[in-house]
């Protein structure tokens, strides 16, 4: 009976038959649900589930006001052994157990889901309130600020590890600005005793060192003052500078800024009150501030108590550099045997550096090559290399210095130095030391000696012997002994065939005898064995620029910039390579970064200047030329622009000192002379061209165009010299034919009227041809070789009317040859007839 009422009810609890959830939330229908909310062991155990932890749903409640009960006169299931909660049995004597699909757990009752809706996490439900946060205490906030002022020494020392000195001490500024503030509130807050004096300390140091780095060196000053002056200061500094120096290192720090700023005097009191507060077990620090002492009193000019503090450097704890200044002083007193035996202690100085053998390989250990491919270029061996390296400088560099003091010769010094190096652990420098022989002959001028020196190497190791004959064979280059070059860069390149100097010299024989494609090739080949070979760069690009090929040319030179950056050479190659492709535009840019890089080169402005006259910019062309005269006066290509210039603007007057200048530089040149007569002439001084062409005629008396124009102005002026000069220009013409005669054997015997007339036709077209193009550059040939008499009809045709003179308004003309009759104008452009000549 009561199965069959458990059925009607679970049928009623179900009102739709096909409901997939049905009959999983029955439960026993003898236990009451009201007891179970007093249960206390029940109501525990759901307490321990996450059902328990739920906050209460919004949605509607069930029987007794239990969460998620939905079903009517449904049970709940009692808690398992697992502490999880068992579905209800379908009936008291039945054993099929329900599913363990926690439904109610999960949202999933038939009556929820029509109430409420879908809501598996229970979500639906107002949220608890948030925790308010505590505010801070003040130990918080100081703890807080602390922390901020130790991030912004870090950041500003950074800062200035990356170089930007400005932002490291905007930093440093900032953190002792908060390190107050933080100071002020402990004080605030009576907690004076807390004070932390190493993060004072700190910051007071940091903003020292820069303020020393951004050079602001009386403010770096005044804060060290601050830390050494402040005795509660000194258990932070034993604290940060390895507790034994106490303020050995700040007074270095004062000592090194007085150095910068060429206070002498007070750096040696520094580094020497430095020096006594630093103890005698720190022997590393004590070295450098006492070699710190003996370079400034290098700089003081005190040799003697230099030579004292390297001395002793040298017998506690000897170093290169240090021996190498001592080398120094004691060539600067001229000491002979100080310095042999200061060489000589020089070369006892040890290194320290491991066997080089550890980098050699090992044919049948793979182990040991694999690690030797790691360890032999990374950066312990990069320190070795360079300490090596500076090591062998100061050796070669000593020897070089000493060689002429320490003997009466330069070449016996130096081979006493040879020897030294020898018998000592550096025996590998001695092979050096005579290729530094031989160049330091060079430098002498004596090539006789160095290429003697240079021979001698010819039968040594592979290395030696490939740079002794790469150095004979760019000597005999430089003599044009090619075949010799050619001999001693064979001789190189046999030796090590990978040398690209070797390689340069032999291309430059090739180049010379004109074998253009062969050179390049051996131009090329340097390039792959030393990409950073500049000479093989450069030299490839000028062959390539001799073959035409300047699309290559141009490539070269442009990689070779972005080597030497600022090279005139190879500015001014891009710039003339744009220039024959006719691209204007680059090769202009081009001329003028080259003109700031070398502004007083007069070759250079003068092709600026002639692109610009090429484009017809006459005032630009002008005031390049003017720049290239002004620094080179005697360049005569410069000097007949300018003068062709003012002629053209017709201010003769001007041009007259351009030719005066030319006339100076070429004495023997009857061109320049006739010119100024010419220029006295256009302008309608008469007088003063007559009296020049008097001194021509002096000085050249056959000259044909000086008696011409002689007797013309005679003539016009009405002089009675003009027929003594008629006559001389007769019996000059016919000299001159008599003497073409027997130079060509069988001209004929009118050639030199012929000529003449030829001249007479290129003096009278040089005014149109001088119009023909804006862009032409002006030329003493426009013009005319031989100066003529300008009419006041001429000058009108000439002027050209689009072209602004940079120069201003032309001067008014003297109108002298203005009221000449035709038929005295047609006498001028006719022979003289014989008719002139007197009876």
């Amino acid at each position: 009976m009561n199965r069959m009422n458990m059925m009607e009810q679970v049928h009623l609890a179900g009102e739709d038959e096909d409901d997939i959830y049905g009959g999983f939330n029955e439960y026993n229908a003898t236990l009451d649900v009201d007891d179970l909310q007093h249960d206390s062991t029940f109501q525990k155990a759901v307490m321990r589930t996450s059902h328990g932890r739920r906050p209460p749903p919004t949605a509607a409640r069930g029987l007794g006001g239990v969460p998620g009960t939905a079903a009517k006169g449904g049970r709940m299931g009692m808690p398992s052994s697992m502490g999880r909660l068992g579905t209800g049995m379908a009936g008291g004597g039945q054993d099929m157990a329900r599913p363990m699909t926690a439904v109610r757990g999960a949202g999933y009752t038939s009556a929820g889901n029509r109430a409420a809706g879908f809501d598996p996490m229970n979500q639906a439900g107002p949220a608890p309130p948030l925790e308010p946060k505590p505010e801070e205490s003040p130990e918080e906030k100081i703890r807080q600020l602390e922390k901020k002022v130790n991030e912004l020494i870090e950041e500003s020392c950074f800062a200035n590890s990356t170089g930007d000195l400005s932002l490291a001490l905007e930093k440093a500024k900032e953190a002792g600005r908060k390190e107050r503030v933080l100071v002020r509130q402990r004080e605030q807050q009576s907690m004076g005793d807390q004070i932390n004096l190493d993060l004072t300390y700190s910051v007071l140091f940091n903003l020292a060192n820069q303020y020393a780095a951004n050079e602001m060196f009386n403010e770096a000053l005044n804060t060290y003052q601050v830390i050494v002056k402040n005795k509660m200061f000194t258990n932070a500094v034993q604290v940060l500078t390895m507790g034994n120096m106490n303020y050995g290192r700040l007074k270095v720090n004062m000592g090194n800024i007085y150095f910068r700023q060429r206070n002498y005097p007070k750096a040696i009191k520094f580094y020497r009150m430095a020096l006594d507060q630093v103890p005698n077990s720190h022997k590393e620090m004590r070295t450098k501030i006492m070699q710190n002492i003996g370079i400034v009193f290098v700089k003081m000019g005190q040799y003697n108590d230099a030579i004292t503090s390297f001395e002793h450097i040298m017998q506690e704890a000897p170093t290169f550099k240090t021996g190498f200044n001592l080398m120094l002083c004691y060539f600067a007193l001229g000491d002979r045997e100080k310095m042999k035996r200061g060489f000589q202690k020089l070369l006892t100085v040890d290194l320290r550096i491991d066997d080089e053998d550890k980098y050699l390989p090992h044919g049948e250990d793979k182990n040991y090559n694999l690690i030797l491919e790691v360890i032999k270029n990374d950066s312990l061996r990069q320190i070795e290399r360079k300490k090596k390296y500076d090591a062998e400088n100061c050796i070669k560099t000593a020897a070089k210095i000493i060689s002429p003091a320490i003997e009466a010769q330069f070449s016996v010094g130096y081979d006493w130095c040879t020897e030294q190096v020898k018998s000592s652990q550096y025996l590998d420098l001695a092979h050096d030391l005579e290729i530094d022989k031989a160049i330091m002959f060079l430098k002498q001028k004596d090539f006789n000696q160095a290429i003697e020196t240079l021979k001698s190497f010819e039968k040594k190791d592979t290395k030696v012997a490939s740079t002794a004959a790469t150095n004979l064979s760019f000597l005999y280059f430089l003599e044009s002994d090619l075949e010799q070059a050619d001999k001693y860069a064979e001789l190189a390149m046999s030796a090590d065939r990978y040398n690209p100097a070797a390689l340069v010299n032999k291309g430059n024989v090739l180049y010379a005898r004109g074998d253009y494609e062969k050179a390049r090739e051996f131009f090329k080949e340097a390039l792959q064995n030393d990409s950073s070979c500049v000479e093989g760069l450069y030299n490839l690009g000028l062959t390539n620029k001799k073959i035409s090929r300047l699309e290559d040319a141009l490539d070269c030179f442009y990689k070779l910039h972005a080597i030497l950056r600022n090279s005139p050479q190879v500015m001014y190659q891009i710039a003339d390579l744009h220039d024959q492709l006719e691209d204007t535009a680059q090769a202009t840019e081009w001329f003028m970064q080259l003109i700031g890089v070398a502004p007083t080169d007069t070759s250079v402005l003068a092709r600026t200047g002639e692109i610009y006259d090429s484009e017809g910019d006459k005032s630009q062309a002008f005031q390049y030329y003017y720049d290239s005269y002004r620094y080179f006066p005697s360049n005569i290509p410069v000097i007949e622009w300018l003068g062709a210039y003012y002629i053209d603007s017709q201010f003769c007057e001007k041009a007259i000192h351009y030719f005066e200048r030319a006339a100076i530089v070429q004495p023997a040149q009857v061109k320049w002379q006739l010119m100024i007569a010419s220029c006295y002439r256009r302008s309608g001084n008469y007088q003063q061209a007559l009296e020049t062409y008097k001194k021509i005629h002096k000085r050249f008396p056959d000259n044909i165009e000086c008696l011409r124009y002689l007797m013309r102005i005679c003539t016009d002026l009405g002089l009675p010299e003009a027929q003594e000069y008629a006559t001389k220009l007769k019996k000059a013409e016919k000299t001159k034919e008599l003497r073409e005669q027997r130079a060509t054997s069988g001209t004929r015997r009118g050639s030199g009227r012929g000529r003449r007339g030829g001249d007479e036709e290129r003096e009278g077209s040089g005014g149109g041809r001088r119009g023909k193009s804006k862009g032409r550059r002006p030329h003493l040939d426009d013009i005319g070789d031989e100066p003529y008499q300008v009419r006041q009809q001429e000058v009108v045709e000439d002027q050209d009317a689009n072209y602004s003179d940079p120069l201003g308004p032309q001067m008014e003309r003297p109108k002298t040859a203005a009221a000449r009759k035709q038929d005295n104008d047609d006498l001028f452009d006719e022979d003289v007839g014989d008719d002139l000549l007197p009876e």
